[in-house]
């Protein structure tokens, strides 16, 4: 089946709502017109990323008028918004939503949120728990939010899970450029990155990130899509807001599992079987229960 897939590269206005929902609204306009059928939008681009202290006042219910705006935008395109999701026990979570035909047909809340160098998310969000491929009208598909894919036990459990296409909502920021020569750090990561688990795990890597500053912080856009070859099929610009759209058709799926059928020679017992083993290991134990002293030793400070 052949679809033209879409990025909208896009710098949100930082914790303003109605602007980044009149800029969907646009966006899909535009990808409607361009006949694209599946949209995807960066990480937290309904919200801007620097949110802090301000994430409970931008958090949106599944319920909330702003989602039931999105569901009614979803008839002219599928697309994937990135926002920050209250659940029903007021928890907030980095959450991408797939939209398709009026519905929600998925949430995935981020699972590794980085709380390292510049990065402060678990302060602000709660974790997301499963990695779950998901049916579409164009196939199946998954859903991984930045971090989420820069830990291989994510893309694996993916393609395990039948996806054919992974879509990462990124929102990854400028690090290591020495002059207006160079490239970004974390761009020639990710690139090389998208790069080998499309060819690796035989499925199309649709990696949409985000551009514009935030509170001094840059992000560098360079949104791409590549097919399970490895090939790049579209590439968006650097810095600047852009629009990328392709056709793409997920025979080439088929075709290259056919060619390197790694995935059908997987051993899940044998990854079970050790998975467990390594739990038990003596040292497991001990780094958990050493976190497990650092979380009572904050209880107790607490009680004090």
């Amino acid at each position: 089946m052949s679809i033209r897939i879409a990025i909208g590269q896009v710098n949100p206005r930082l914790g303003d709502l109605q602007a980044n929902l009149a800029m969907y609204e646009e966006r899909i306009g535009h990808a409607a017109a361009a006949k694209a059928a599946l949209l995807l939008f960066p990480e937290l681009s309904l919200t801007g990323y620097m949110l802090r202290d301000t994430v409970p006042a931008v958090a949106l219910k599944l319920d909330a008028p702003e989602i039931k705006q999105l569901m009614a935008l979803s008839r002219k395109v599928s697309f994937i918004a990135g926002l920050v999701e209250e659940s029903a026990d007021h928890r907030f979570f980095n959450s991408a939503v797939y939209f398709e035909d009026g519905e929600i047909r998925h949430v995935h809340r981020k699972v590794y949120l980085p709380t390292y160098g510049m990065f402060d998310e678990q302060r602000y969000f709660a974790r997301g728990d499963r990695v779950r491929a998901f049916d579409t009208k164009f196939g199946r598909m998954a859903l991984l939010i930045c971090e989420d894919l820069w830990h291989p036990s994510t893309i694996y459990l993916a393609a395990l899970d039948g996806a054919l296409a992974v879509l990462c909502p990124s929102a990854s920021p400028l690090r290591g450029i020495v002059d207006q020569q160079s490239q970004d750090d974390n761009a020639r990561y990710w690139e090389m990155l998208n790069r080998v688990y499309a060819e690796t795990y035989s499925l199309f890597m649709i990696y949409g990130n985000r551009c514009g500053f935030e509170d001094g912080v840059g992000f560098w856009g360079g949104s791409e899509i590549l097919d399970p070859f490895g090939e790049r099929l579209a590439k968006a610009r650097y810095y600047d807001e852009d629009f990328i759209a392709v056709d793409a058709s997920f025979e080439a799926v088929r075709r290259k599992r056919t060619i390197s059928p790694l995935l059908r020679d997987e051993d899940l017992d044998l990854t079970i079987n050790e998975l467990m083993r390594i739990r038990e290991r003596p040292g497991a134990k001990i780094v958990q229960g050493f976190k497990g002293s650092k979380v009572q030793g904050r209880k107790s400070a607490k009680k004090k």
